[in-house]
């Protein structure tokens, strides 16, 4: 490990330890994440594209990493920062450390950062762009600057596959949009269903001709007012299927019946924000991670059904007029807890009630 420098767009200067690949310089937008555990599922998250996690739990790495618990087939955030790093992990499933797949992944993180004052900072200011590695602090601070962040640029096409690939042997019929996917869902898919994964500048046409009984609008990262293209082939299919939404899914099935999104000052990431489910006044304990959100006064002949108790984000939306609704946190969790995988199965009794109508 080597000594090393965080520096924030806005010239704020945390020291540390760069460990993993020991880059010189790592940059991307800067957030952080009060999950307990889950490391490697929220580093293989896709939606984390562009971004350097900051996780506020300050003792990490203490149970290693195996290759059962990513969420796709490789790291898709931009490095890591903690507080302690236990070289010396424990435990019956783990296969390596941290420290070993960051280098085999070719991803830097940095440790014996302040955490607690950089999510205060982040917290007050925002999410910001910012840079660490082994380079001095004019050179760090220079590339925190020239880094563009999440708003404005379309990560989804750094995530997508590009080819087709089916998964399950279930009786229904699932399309599944691929703006960034988890693994996780698509375990959940796949205990009903047989799942056709199309990339996301998938046409409406393409779509259809996989004879889906639902479609599935994945997560994503970044901003959705740049998938334009996801968005109108989404109105395109409006009525055709039921459609479930999750995260970016969610935001760009609000934006494909009328809405407006933007981006949030620090963005919701951990595994323990409340939501309030509208329709039963029951709180659920989610998994989140989103930079942007829907607009609630943009939303026409749509239902909230769920609200986030911390801020009042929307958390759910239902069309009234089409068989589609979506969720801004993650049902399937990986990491998080479980109440909301109960989502699953009411996406399937759309699927089934809109067979049988």
């Amino acid at each position: 490990m080597k000594p090393g420098y965080l520096v924030l767009k806005d010239g704020s200067i945390f020291e540390g330890q760069v460990f993993g690949s020991e880059k010189s310089v790592s940059s991307g937008e800067v957030v952080f994440h009060t999950a307990l555990s889950g490391y490697q599922e929220i580093l293989t998250d896709p939606s984390y594209a562009g971004q350097i996690i900051t996780f506020t739990y300050p003792h990490i790495g203490n149970y290693g990493i195996n290759a059962a618990d990513n969420e796709s087939q490789k790291i898709f955030a931009r490095g890591l920062i903690v507080r302690d790093y236990d070289e010396h992990f424990s435990n019956y499933r783990a296969k390596k450390s941290l420290n070993d797949w960051l280098k085999q992944q070719g991803v830097s993180a940095i440790l014996g950062v302040d955490t607690r004052k950089l999510t205060r900072h982040l917290r007050q200011h925002g999410a910001l762009p910012g840079a660490f590695g082994t380079a001095d602090t004019k050179e760090l601070l220079a590339a925190a600057k020239a880094e563009l962040g999440t708003a404005g640029i379309d990560l989804v096409k750094t995530v997508s596959m590009s080819k087709p690939y089916s998964l399950g042997s279930g009786k229904l019929r699932i399309a599944a949009l691929d703006f960034g996917i988890k693994s996780s869902i698509l375990s959940h898919l796949a205990s009903f269903a047989t799942i056709t994964v199309l990339p996301a500048s998938s046409s409406p046409q393409q779509v259809l001709a996989t004879k889906p009984d639902g479609i599935s609008l994945s997560n994503g990262p970044g901003d959705p007012q740049i998938i334009s293209y996801g968005v109108e082939t989404i109105r395109q299919l409006l009525g055709s299927v039921p459609i479930f939404g999750i995260c970016l899914g969610h935001q760009l099935l609000a934006s494909a019946l009328g809405g407006t999104t933007e981006k949030m000052l620090f963005g919701h990431h951990g595994g323990n924000h409340p939501v309030k489910n509208l329709a039963d006044n029951k709180i659920e304990i989610t998994s989140q991670n989103h930079n942007f959100a829907v607009v609630e006064s943009s939303l026409k002949d749509v239902k909230v059904t769920h609200r986030n108790l911390n801020d009042g984000v929307v958390e759910g939306i239902k069309s009234s007029r089409y068989p589609a609704f979506s969720v801004q946190y993650h049902p399937e969790a990986g990491p998080g807890p479980h109440d909301a995988h109960y989502l699953f199965a009411e996406f399937k009794a759309m699927i089934e009630g809109s067979k049988h109508a």
